[in-house]
């Protein structure tokens, strides 16, 4: 029998698989179509102090091996979220939930995970400095290593749950930026969110996206979210989540080798709605044929 359960900040998980932010809605919706509660948990969608509409359609492009989107944090608000969106989620989903916050000042990331510290159900905030999608914030304050400890600082003030800071890939040096982070007080470092990326209509002759420019994800993206985690994961002493470009148990056994201790599944879920529930199932199987007894014995085992 393997064992497949890893701890993230305090907080024991059954297996390290976690549906990303902005892939996996508010849960509810995929457990239509199975129990989510075999997952370790999910990251919910993106929310921001006030509601979002997001960006003008055509939001969405396809890709070789991947995808762009500028959905650009469509969402109904954090005090809708709490009224309505967490009580639904409630009723399918038994475990500690990852809450996902932005923001476009720091009074913004402030307030709106003062207000989900305060839910039983939220177990970690995971803090999107990262986001590439939305004009005005977000990706301004993960790319620069003073203001994402700022960020970092002022939501370590107003809360008591582990903060996870989501990082940018649009970096020149992101251990750099993750070591800021960790020394302001973060108590994990996920990575990576999208890189920036843009497709052109050839008929038009004008970029695919209303937007212009997206987030790029899907399996192309691996090699690359792979050589991140494995430089922030030797860089700090937090837990890293790791993320980009998942699609199987193998990959997830990659990531964690290169120092995940959980990991999150994103553009897989768009592909494939059961997606993370078929890497949970495999996982026991793909341990098995690597001689893996303990998914924590490989966290970092590439270092």
């Amino acid at each position: 029998m393997v064992k497949t359960s890893v701890t993230l900040c305090g907080i024991e998980l059954s297996n390290p698989v976690i549906p990303a932010s902005g892939t996996f809605g508010f849960g509810y919706e995929f457990a239509e179509l199975y129990d989510i509660n075999c997952l370790g948990t999910f990251s919910f969608k993106g929310t921001t102090r006030e509601p979002r509409f997001g960006n003008p359609t055509p939001r969405i492009a396809e890709c070789t091996a991947g995808m762009i989107n500028a959905v650009g944090l469509q969402n109904p608000g954090v005090e809708r979220v709490i009224a309505e969106e967490l009580p639904r989620l409630k009723k399918v989903f038994h475990k500690p939930v990852m809450a996902n916050v932005s923001g476009f000042s720091v009074e913004d990331y402030a307030h709106t995970c003062a207000l989900l510290d305060r839910e039983e159900q939220v177990g970690w905030l995971e803090v999107n400095v990262s986001c590439p999608n939305v004009h005005g914030g977000g990706m301004s304050f993960g790319t620069e290593p003073k203001a994402a400890a700022e960020v970092t600082r002022a939501v370590k003030a107003v809360t008591k749950k582990p903060v996870i800071i989501k990082l940018s890939p649009n970096v020149t040096d992101i251990a750099f930026i993750a070591g800021a982070c960790e020394d302001a007080g973060a108590d994990g470092i996920s990575l990576i969110n999208t890189l920036l990326g843009m497709r052109i209509d050839l008929k038009k002759g004008r970029p695919v996206i209303a937007n212009t420019m997206g987030g790029f994800s899907g399996p192309a993206i691996f090699p690359v979210a792979l050589r991140m985690v494995y430089q922030v994961s030797k860089a700090v002493r937090v837990p890293v989540i790791g993320m980009g470009g998942i699609s199987s148990a193998e990959d997830a056994i990659e990531m964690m080798m290169a120092g995940a201790t959980a990991v999150e599944i994103g553009a897989a879920n768009l592909v494939d709605p059961y997606a993370s529930k078929k890497i949970v199932e495999a996982l026991p199987a793909a341990m098995e044929k690597y001689g893996i007894s303990d998914l924590n014995d490989i966290i970092g085992k590439a270092h």
